[in-house]
């Protein structure tokens, strides 16, 4: 028995280890582009609807193959697709460097996101078809997120510290190689899983299940896709907020390092406000402080904005693990994986657009007067929570 439960044990912490690395890598990946972005306008001449354009081409793809690569998954294995993905995406970051036009770039933003688009779904499934108990579930991926948002942090500041002693080139592939590497992580980590669990999540991955979601799914759907859209749109350009008050490519990483830091501790402090007021409660006042804390950094300095970067981080990014982690809560056990993959769809598909959509809207109207769009828009989720009233469990 001592045997049994020890073997189920290290299956939750293996399937745990590799869904937290594929995040915190993938993760990594995506944000480490807000670093580039201004150096790619200077080298390649770009205006801010084109750097819009090349963030949604990355999150575009994203996307728009979560659902595919669900089902996908049904034939050749959750995580030998996960794998698969890491590579490409791993590739496709070392070969940024050698993007002679736009037009490479954005092909090659195109391939990675081809190989990101599994991330979240399979990882997020794997976790939550192993943790079945709702509350260890819950913590589960709220761990799932914290390691994104590790990858967050430490990516995006290592490739500003690459960038300032080196080169942008050089900077994308050694992250690159680093993605690779955790490739091979995963892959020795996923042989350790046993055969009977990934056999019985693939019998019942090949039933033919009828989608059925209530109204709460589909609130709680549009309030991730609110709070997507306006976290990406506002990051996509708050580098040049920050370049236009001063700051250098150094300064920029450790902001972004600083934000992204507080995402993660974000997720602990969300965590505990729901369990003291409750889901939506939290919800609501976190995209307030967002809102307010998007304002200040069009109010203060560089140096208020640098001391307030940790606090902005914390209400950016700490709610997104409680919309993530309620999703099991509004759909049933067999319709989880597709739900995962129609949530993150949206999600992502919003903030895919939305820089693209701000982006045109600085170039007509002005970066700052989009960034406090971007903060009038966060408040939309407050009638949003409405419909999920008493469905959710801490």
């Amino acid at each position: 028995m001592d045997k049994l439960f020890a073997g189920t044990r290290k299956i939750y912490s293996k399937t745990l280890l590799i869904g937290g690395l594929a995040h915190f890598i993938h993760d990594g990946f995506t944000d480490m582009l807000y670093v580039f972005f201004p150096i790619w306008q200077a080298q390649f001449s770009l205006t801010f609807t084109e750097i819009g354009f090349l963030k949604t081409l990355f999150s575009g793809t994203m996307a728009g193959l979560q659902v595919p690569s669900s089902y996908l998954a049904y034939r050749i294995g959750e995580i030998r697709l996960l794998l698969l993905g890491t590579v490409l995406t791993s590739l496709t970051v070392c070969l940024y460097g050698w993007a002679t036009a736009p037009l490479v770039l954005g092909c090659l933003l195109i391939a990675g996101g081809v190989g990101s688009s599994v991330q979240h779904p399979l990882s997020s499934s794997l976790i939550a078809n192993v943790y079945t108990d709702t509350g260890t579930r819950r913590a589960a991926l709220s761990m799932f997120n914290v390691a994104g948002d590790i990858g967050k942090l430490f990516l995006p500041a290592g490739a500003s510290l690459l960038i300032s002693q080196y080169s942008w080139q050089a900077a994308s592939q050694a992250v690159g190689i680093i993605g690779i590497g955790i490739a091979i992580i995963l892959f020795k980590n996923s042989k350790k899983i046993s055969r009977n669990v990934q056999q019985e999540h693939a019998k019942c991955a090949s039933k033919l299940v009828e989608w059925k979601a209530g109204k709460g799914f589909w609130a709680l759907l549009m309030i991730g896709v609110i709070d997507s859209s306006t976290r990406m749109g506002f990051l996509t350009f708050f580098p040049f907020i920050l370049q236009e008050n001063g700051a250098g490519v150094t300064t920029i990483g450790l902001v972004l390092s600083l934000v992204f830091a507080g995402g993660a501790m974000g997720k602990f402090i969300c965590g505990t406000l729901a369990a003291k007021v409750g889901i939506l409660r939290s919800v609501i006042i976190t995209e307030v402080f967002t809102a307010l804390c998007i304002l200040g950094m069009l109010a203060f300095s560089l140096h208020i904005e640098i001391m307030l970067s940790l606090l902005l981080g914390v209400a950016l990014n700490g709610t997104s693990s409680i919309l993530y982690g309620s999703v099991p809560d509004l759909v049933t056990e067999e319709n989880r994986k597709q739900a995962f993959a129609i949530f993150y769809t949206a999600t992502i598909a919003a903030g895919a657009v939305s820089p693209w959509v701000y982006g045109a809207a600085s170039d007509v109207i002005g970066i700052k007067t989009s960034v406090i769009l971007v903060a009038l828009v966060v408040l939309l989720v407050i009638p949003l929570t409405i419909p999920i009233r008493g469905k959710l469990t801490c």
